[in-house]
């Protein structure tokens, strides 16, 4: 318990260490006198330079990385007995560094927002939601301007996609990632009603920010082309031949030899097979695919919706904005479709043979409407390139 403890407290010390304050301290600015008047990287960058800015968001980002990484190790070698689960030390410990940079016990708890300290423990609890989090932000940085909206707008995409992979239960991790929006949230108050007001600080628009965005928008739409292109007309196909080739052959090499197909089969009873195992294969990957599709059709369109107004704007920005948003709506209706065909492409193998007949009635249909939509999706998106 008493290492438990000392790691904790030590988490806190670390994550305390304000070096925003620091480093400015270090150029003879007093970060509480000058710009917003917050020690964070954000300001640092507005009041000595992006560099500095840069460096400051590291350290900040490394106070929060660093206890998460060490804890369950540094408990084991000052003899410390398991009190907790170690995922729960983890979350212990990245929560006690959060505290630290929030109300740093060296500046008389007058600490920053908490948004690069939150991102290091979220990076190494949480890596998925990170990443969606940390596209959020690039994103909205790249098309607002404005860095404080980015990060509300990061810790609220956060926290739905590790509720969305918690399935909903408030585990450890999602916790501490509620207990992050709430203070994220709290500390940028004043920012909020700045963003009403429409007066709130922007960061500069220069070269580099638009060679950016070109960068996204193009990377963007050849994921989105590729990936689309590539699973619908070479993975899903061949998954497809492959199955039925197993069926076919079994026993062989790629059933270990061992038999699958029950003896006296009819070809339909194979199909029927191939088709389930397809679909068992198939069925995991939807989620990811449009989950990919989804993040390149926002990064896509808000890159488009950029430069549509822009000065002056042109025909050629209005239309890639219209053709990104007519993607986006034709994705969103396709992965609605896609849930109808994985639950027919079930239902079509059900015991009860009036509920396998209904589903094998509807299943052509709504799998070659899926598969049009797919197609639609693509094209739009390519022709966003043209």
């Amino acid at each position: 318990m008493l290492a438990l403890i000392a790691v904790l407290v030590a988490a806190y010390l670390l994550g305390a260490v304000p070096f925003g304050y620091l480093v400015a301290r270090a150029k003879g600015v007093d970060l509480f006198q000058a710009g917003s008047g917050n020690i964070g990287a954000t300001n640092v960058g507005r009041v000595l330079g992006r560099k500095y800015g840069v460096l400051v968001f590291v350290l900040d980002f490394l106070k929060g990385a660093l206890p998460v990484v060490a804890a369950l190790p540094v408990v084991k070698l000052l003899g410390g007995e398991e009190v907790v689960s170690p995922n729960v030390l983890a979350v212990c410990a990245g929560l006690a560094a959060f505290v630290g940079h929030l109300f740093p016990v060296y500046l008389k708890f007058r600490g920053g927002k908490g948004v690069a300290t939150g991102a290091g423990v979220v990076a190494m609890l949480a890596p998925m939601p990170f990443l969606a989090a940390l596209l959020t932000w690039i994103l909205t940085v790249l098309v607002s301007r404005m860095v404080s909206l980015a990060s509300i707008l990061a810790v609220l995409v956060l926290t739905a996609c590790q509720l969305a992979m918690a399935q909903l239960e408030l585990n450890s991790v999602t916790g501490f990632c509620v207990v992050a929006m709430l203070f994220v949230i709290g500390r940028h108050a004043s920012n909020i009603s700045r963003i009403v007001r429409g007066t709130e600080n922007q960061i500069g628009d220069g070269p580099m920010r638009q060679n950016l965005l070109r960068v996204l928008h193009i990377v963007a739409v050849g994921i989105w082309v590729g990936g689309a292109g590539f699973f619908n007309f070479v993975t899903a196909t061949t998954l497809n031949a492959t199955f039925a080739n197993v069926v076919a052959t079994s026993p062989s090499d790629r059933t270990a030899h061992m038999q699958i197909v029950p003896p006296g089969a009819t070809p339909e009873m194979k199909k029927s097979l191939g088709s389930a195992l397809f679909g068992a294969a198939v069925g995991p990957i939807f989620p990811k695919y449009f989950a990919m599709q989804l993040a390149c059709s926002f990064l896509v369109m808000g890159t488009a919706w950029v430069w549509r107004n822009a000065e002056p704007p042109t025909k050629r920005h209005r239309a890639r904005f219209l053709l990104s948003l007519m993607a986006l709506v034709s994705l969103l209706v396709g992965w609605w479709i896609s849930e109808v065909v994985s639950r027919l492409r079930v239902s079509r193998l059900d015991l009860n043979p009036d509920v396998a007949a209904v589903a094998n009635a509807q299943f052509a249909t709504w799998h070659f409407v899926s598969l049009a939509l797919s197609i639609v999706t693509i094209l739009l998106a390519f022709a966003i390139l043209v």
